[in-house]
C-alpha cells in the first residue's frame, strides 16, 4: 500500500484530555477511507493533525512524505472541509468558490458550477444566510472541486435531506472514478457510506479499534442466534463482539476464524445473518466501552 498520510505512534493532550493515545496509522493513497467513531472519539483532532492545524504532543505526522505543519507545499495539496465550516461574514456563495479557486491549483470551476446547479445554491445570497443544509453543500462543492489530492470531509452532510446526501454521495463516487484522489470521510451516517469505502478505520476514545480494508470486513462478521448454550459454545471459538440474552436464546455478533462460514453456523445448529458495517462499529465500540476499567471517580461514588 502506497500512503498518501502516516501517522505514527501519535498522542493529543488538550489539559488533562487525551483526545488521541498512541495512534498509528496509515491513509491509503487514492482510496476513500472512513473515519469512523463515536462522538469525542478522536476524529476531528486526527484530521486537524493531518491538515497542519495542530502539531502532536506526541509522534509523528507526515502528510505526502513531509510534515504538514506551517509548510505551504504540502498545504496546497490538502482541502478540508470542517463540520460548520465558516466564512467571512460579507461573503457570497460565489466569493467562497471565488477564495477557493485561488487556493487550489487543481481547481475545476466546470464541476463548481455543475454542483451549485445540482444543489440549487444561490450564489449570490450571503453564506451566513444559508440553511444549515446550503452551508454544508457548499462545502461539498468546495471540497469536490477543489480536486486536492488528499481532500478530507467532517461530517460533510449536516442538514442535508436525503436526496442531498444521496446527491453528494454520486457526485463524489463519479469524479473520483475519473480523478482518484485520497479521501478521508468523517461521518455517522456509517451504512449511507458503507459502499463508497475502500478502507475504514474505526477510533474510540482516542485510541484505533480497527484499521483494515472495507471488502474484507463485509464478509469477517456473522450475527447468530439460537440457544444460548449454542450460542455461547459457537462465539467461544471466534471473537465475540457482542451478545444479548433473552431467556434461553442469545444472538451474538462474532467476527469470525478464517475459513468459517454460514455451513459451519448451520453445523452448529445455529441460524446467522450478515452483520453490516454499521452493525459492527457499533459492536466493536460497545465491546471496548464494556471491557474499560472502572474510573476512579466511579468507584469513589460508589463508595459513598
Amino acid at each position: 500500500m502506497t500512503a498518501a498520510a502516516t501517522v505514527t505512534d501519535v498522542t493529543m493532550h488538550f489539559r488533562e484530555h487525551t483526545a488521541l493515545d498512541g495512534v498509528t496509522t496509515a491513509f491509503e493513497q487514492d482510496a476513500i477511507t472512513g473515519l469512523l467513531g463515536r462522538n469525542g472519539a478522536g476524529k476531528t483532532t486526527l484530521m486537524q493533525l493531518l491538515t497542519g492545524h495542530r502539531v502532536p504532543t506526541r509522534g509523528r505526522v507526515e502528510v505526502f512524505g513531509a510534515a504538514p505543519y506551517e509548510n505551504d507545499a504540502v498545504l496546497s495539496r490538502i482541502c478540508f472541509i470542517k463540520e460548520g465550516q465558516r466564512y467571512p461574514d460579507h461573503f457570497r456563495v460565489r466569493d467562497a468558490l471565488d477564495s477557493a479557486a485561488l487556493l487550489f491549483p487543481g481547481w475545476d470551476a466546470d464541476l463548481a458550477a455543475a454542483l451549485v446547479a445540482d444543489f440549487d445554491l444561490p450564489a449570490r445570497r450571503p453564506v451566513k444566510k444559508l440553511s444549515r443544509g446550503m452551508n454544508s453543500a457548499v462545502g461539498i462543492v468546495i471540497g469536490l472541486a477543489s480536486r486536492a489530492p488528499l481532500t478530507l470531509f467532517d461530517e460533510p452532510y449536516l442538514g442535508l435531506d436525503a436526496v442531498a446526501r444521496q446527491l453528494f454521495y454520486d457526485r463524489l463516487l463519479a469524479d473520483y472514478a475519473e480523478n482518484p484522489r485520497t479521501i478521508v470521510l468523517s461521518t455517522h451516517l456509517i451504512e449511507e457510506i458503507s459502499s463508497l469505502l475502500e478502507r475504514v478505520l474505526l477510533i474510540d476514545r482516542g485510541r484505533v479499534l480497527l484499521d483494515a480494508d472495507a471488502e474484507s470486513l463485509r464478509g469477517s462478521a456473522l450475527t447468530v442466534a439460537g440457544p444460548r448454550d449454542r450460542v455461547a459454545a459457537f462465539a467461544a471459538a471466534h471473537e465475540l463482539l457482542h451478545t444479548e440474552t433473552l431467556g434461553g436464546s442469545s444472538r451474538a455478533v462474532v467476527r469470525l476464524r478464517p475459513g468459517t462460514d454460514a455451513d459451519d453456523v448451520r453445523a452448529a445448529g445455529l441460524s446467522s445473518e450478515p452483520t453490516n458495517l454499521q452493525q459492527l462499529v457499533i459492536a466493536m465500540s460497545l465491546q471496548t466501552a464494556q471491557a474499560r476499567p472502572t474510573a476512579l471517580s466511579d468507584l469513589e461514588e460508589v463508595s459513598r
